[in-house]
């Protein structure tokens, strides 16, 4: 290994900070937190956006269970349609994967990645995914399941967390067979570290369901429109809805994934612990969950 790679690997190492945080309902300014049902608006027409907060996640639309996007960019924030929106991965997510067996699921050492952090990066895009929108937080029995049914892109795609010790927990991961899933506690508001092995447009098939108390069954699927490294975001538009293309990857091994479930307590988010895979200094934040 060269001295560089050295120093990069000892730099992919020293990121792995401890960032527990507590819950907190707003900022200290008095202004909603990232995630928190307030003063939000319906959004029309289409958008880019490829810095600062924003959640997927589902709410009830005029009665109807859907799921969309809370863009937080705006004032007050706004929930929009998944065909509406393309979520920009900019080259300043560009990084390495580490020298590091526990991070061999992004590829070999060395290899390039695009990644936007489970922590907030300046000039990054910072996704995560809620179960706050008042009526899905005061109506739905216990969790949401939210699955991922299909993804098309030139390469790979893997969300995952941080666990104990710094150690990976992987919730999705485009080369295992579909459908995977995950629970999402009621009311909470999650962020993870979603990873990109190449340049262009990709498109994650998901959907959301849960059981109301009333014992209703609510689903609904749309899909994801990421555009990742140099090329225009306005590509990702023109990208064929799933109905016209084919969006199973083909698995690395038989065997359906293993359900992962992650959250405990309707009431707890927890950050975990926050890697920042990047060949720069970045000044990690709490993560935050709020409720409304």
């Amino acid at each position: 290994m060269t001295g560089s790679r050295i120093r990069r690997a000892a730099a992919s190492a020293a990121a792995l900070v401890l960032t527990l945080g507590p819950a907190v309902s707003a900022h200290a300014d008095g202004t909603p937190a990232p995630g928190a049902e307030s003063g939000t608006a319906p959004g029309t027409g289409r958008t880019v956006i490829g810095d600062g907060h924003i959640d997927m996640g589902p709410r009830f639309d005029h009665g109807t269970w859907t799921v969309q996007i809370r863009d937080d960019t705006t004032r007050p924030a706004t929930w929009r349609d998944t065909s509406d929106v393309v979520l920009q991965v900019k080259d300043t997510a560009r990084t390495e994967v580490p020298d590091s067996e526990e991070f061999g699921f992004l590829g070999d050492p060395g290899d390039e990645v695009w990644l936007l952090p489970q922590v907030q990066q300046d000039g990054v895009l910072w996704p995560g995914w809620n179960s706050q929108e008042p009526k899905v937080a005061a109506n739905v029995e216990r969790e949401v399941t939210w699955r991922l049914t299909g993804v098309e892109g030139p390469g790979d795609f893997v969300l995952f967390l941080n666990g104990s010790f710094g150690t990976p927990k992987v919730l999705f991961d485009s080369t295992k067979t579909f459908p995977q899933e995950t629970g999402i506690e009621v009311n909470t508001h999650v962020h993870g570290n979603w990873a990109f092995t190449a340049p262009g447009t990709y498109l994650l098939d998901v959907r959301m369901s849960a059981v109301t108390k009333d014992g209703r069954s609510h689903d609904s699927g749309r899909t994801l429109q990421f555009s990742v490294g140099p090329q225009s975001p306005e590509k990702a538009f023109a990208a064929p809805p799933p109905e016209d293309r084919k969006t199973r990857a083909e698995p690395k091994a038989a065997g359906s994934s293993a359900p992962l479930w992650w959250g405990i307590g309707a009431a707890v988010v927890t950050a975990g612990l926050a890697i920042a895979l990047v060949r720069r200094t970045r000044r990690p934040t709490d993560q935050e969950r709020d409720q409304p």
